[in-house]
């Protein structure tokens, strides 16, 4: 059973919906495996508990 986990910023519900869709099928596709054998964990991660280069990513989304 393939996991797939994709860490990123807050998403609605119908954007989560999108995103294990699309994962889930083009994986199937490239690995030969139905689509129930694939697990996606989304972990969502607040900007400010990301570091890009020496800012954090809240950071650098208000141009400071």
């Amino acid at each position: 059973m393939p996991v797939i986990t994709i860490e990123g910023p807050k998403l609605t519900k119908e954007q989560k919906a999108e995103l294990v869709k699309s994962f889930a099928e083009t994986a199937s596709k490239v690995m030969g495996l139905p689509t129930d054998a694939m697990v996606i964990i989304i972990r969502e991660v607040e900007a400010e508990n990301v570091g890009v280069g020496n800012c954090l990513l809240c950071d650098l989304k208000r141009g400071d």
